[in-house]
């Protein structure tokens, strides 16, 4: 079964910074040390959400949430771990690795025949007249053609079967990788055929499918590749790699509908377009979006379908408002693209509608109200019924706030009376934090060795005194001691990550969750005050309690010279404080 090393775990977590994971999603706001959200998950007016750079932990005292940066997207993005992993992964460049073989390992195949029918496809534009016209006739020169790696697949129905078979290539891998279609006689054939190509990259760059699309008349006149192992087409965004390749900063990402749309605009000098792949646009490419720029411009025609299309992805769009963030829409005239009016109007006239697109609020409320007569009661009673599903997915309280004050404008209603309709809570107070823990030595050792794993070589020497230590926590500490021994250099959240969904991954989560005020050089002393002070001078004292039990047990006559000298000084000497 395949496997992700702990040791890619453990570096992964170290790259990472869980304020910018949880921010990219969440914004924060830094408080004193720390940084402060309402929770994502529960309801709450007043933050209570807490993400701790130091830990690289988050907790929320509201509801008991908690955990690593991975945890977090688990939880947030509703991943399984492993793909939690990729994902973080991607978003450093970095390929996750696997033991025992698996799925990744069967992939990496897969990405090579991508690779080769890529070089096929741009050999094959080099020799084709007619394929280089209609580029040429579309206004593309051959620089902006070879950086977005456009090729053209020839009218045959195994041009490329039969040259990445001859490489080496299995026809499995080329149906796999949705670049064939099984045939009727088990032989497969090309799935692309006289179309110009458009491969479609990964975060890391690598061709995952292709678009292709038809040069002369022909249906249908866009073709993708199928969803395959590599390629999600809910997920990807045509351009986004090359954006980035383009621009070290990107202002903003312009969604449009075509391929051609986004190299054209390359070949203008807007280099923030990008498509998505014959798909309305999801919450995960919002996601994507959103990790990559704070403001997102959806382009699509003006004709009623380009609405259709539009209000489609406002709908997707709701739920990923957030502070901070600019969500709007342009409108192209009637029988334009961005291919078209890019080419006779220039980059700074289509920079200029850019900058008048319509806020999302905007294009909501009046897309509504051209459904009710705001003239009338019955009109505006409607417009409030069509707003309120839409306000309820929005999941930023100002923003909420905001829209649901607009509303009140257009429908003459009073703004408090209005939210009462619309479910708004009223404010409530803060959150009572859950009990903390209380500190007791065995819990704050082994939270100093949460944040200082290197004190585990203190304890190194008293492990067997340790393990008899008859209190609750005392097997954990000496787990983790013998776990941190050869691990001095492992992160707080790289430690929980490696005893996740375990007993003593739940206890240690809860310990990271606790305040430690120690400053960080004077962790060393107080463990070691901690380790011999009060946890092994407790085990003394049971000692000592334990044979003062015995020799009080025995009669006096009993008792030797030297048992007599040792119950003496066992009844004078103080006691340890428990």
């Amino acid at each position: 079964m395949a496997r992700i090393p702990e040791s890619f775990i453990n570096d992964l977590i170290n790259r990472l910074d869980i304020v910018e994971v949880i921010d990219a999603r969440v914004p924060l706001k830094k408080v004193g040390r720390e940084y402060h959200a309402c929770c994502p998950f529960h309801n709450e007016k007043t933050p209570s959400f807490t993400v701790s750079p130091q830990k690289q932990f988050y907790h929320c005292f509201g509801c008991g949430a908690h955990g690593t940066a991975i945890g977090f997207v688990m939880a947030y993005d509703r991943l399984e771990f492993p793909d939690a992993v990729r994902s973080l992964a991607e978003s450093l460049g970095l390929e996750v690795p696997v033991e025992g073989g698996g799925e990744e390992k069967r992939d990496t195949g897969l990405y090579d025949v991508m690779e080769a029918a890529a070089g096929h496809f741009r050999q094959q534009l080099k020799g084709n007249e007619r394929a280089i016209a209609y580029l040429r006739n579309r206004g593309l020169t051959g620089e902006i053609a070879a950086e977005f790696g456009l090729g053209y697949a020839p009218d045959s129905w195994d041009g490329l079967t039969k040259s990445l078979r001859s490489r080496g290539f299995r026809k499995e891998q080329l149906i796999a990788t949705g670049m064939a279609i099984p045939g009727q006689r088990g032989e497969p054939y090309d799935r692309f055929r006289d179309r110009i190509m458009f491969p479609i990259r990964d975060r890391r760059g690598r061709v995952i499918a292709f678009g292709g699309r038809v040069i002369d008349k022909g249906e249908p006149k866009y073709l993708n590749s199928p969803e395959t192992p590599l390629f999600h087409k809910g997920r990807e965004l045509y351009g986004l790699w090359e954006a980035k390749q383009a621009l070290r900063e990107l202002p903003r990402l312009m969604v449009v509908e075509g391929y051609m749309d986004v190299v054209a605009l390359a070949q203008a000098g807007i280099r923030y377009a990008v498509a998505t792949l014959g798909t309305a646009t999801t919450p995960e490419h919002l996601d994507r979006i959103f990790r990559t720029t704070r403001e997102v411009v959806f382009c699509f025609d003006g004709d009623k379908a380009g609405r259709r299309a539009a209000w489609r992805a406002l709908e997707n769009a709701l739920g990923a408002v957030r502070d901070g963030r600019q969500i709007r829409f342009l409108f192209l005239p009637e029988g334009e693209d961005p291919d078209s009016l890019v080419r006779k109007d220039g980059k700074a006239a289509l920079e200029a509608r850019i900058e008048t697109a319509l806020p999302l609020s905007e294009f909501l409320l009046e897309s509504l109200a051209r459904q009710a007569d705001l003239d009338t009661i019955e009109g505006r009673a409607r417009l409030v019924d069509l707003a309120r599903p839409l306000i309820e997915r929005i999941p930023d309280a100002v923003y909420r706030e905001m829209l649901r004050e607009r509303l009140s404008a257009m429908t003459r209603m009073n703004a408090t009376r209005l939210g009462e309709l619309l479910g708004e809570e009223a404010p409530s107070p803060a959150p009572r934090r859950q009990a903390m823990l209380a500190m007791t030595p065995i819990r704050r050792a082994i939270l100093l060795l949460m944040h200082q794993p290197a004190l585990a070589a203190e304890a190194d020497g008293e492990l067997e005194s340790l393990r008899k230590l008859d209190i609750p926590g005392a097997e954990l500490l000496v787990r983790l001691v013998e776990f941190l021994r050869g691990r001095p250099e492992i992160s707080m959240a790289g430690l929980l990550e490696h005893w996740r969904e375990t007993p003593e991954g739940a206890a240690l989560h809860k310990l990271a969750g606790m305040q430690l005020e120690t400053p960080e050089d004077g962790m060393r002393a107080e463990f070691r005050h901690v380790l011999h002070h009060q946890l092994l001078a407790s085990l003394q004292e049971r000692h000592r309690a334990e044979r003062l039990r015995a020799l009080q047990g025995k009669r006096p006559s009993e008792l030797t010279e030297s048992e007599k000298a040792e119950l003496r000084e066992l009844l004078s000497a103080p006691r340890t404080p428990q």
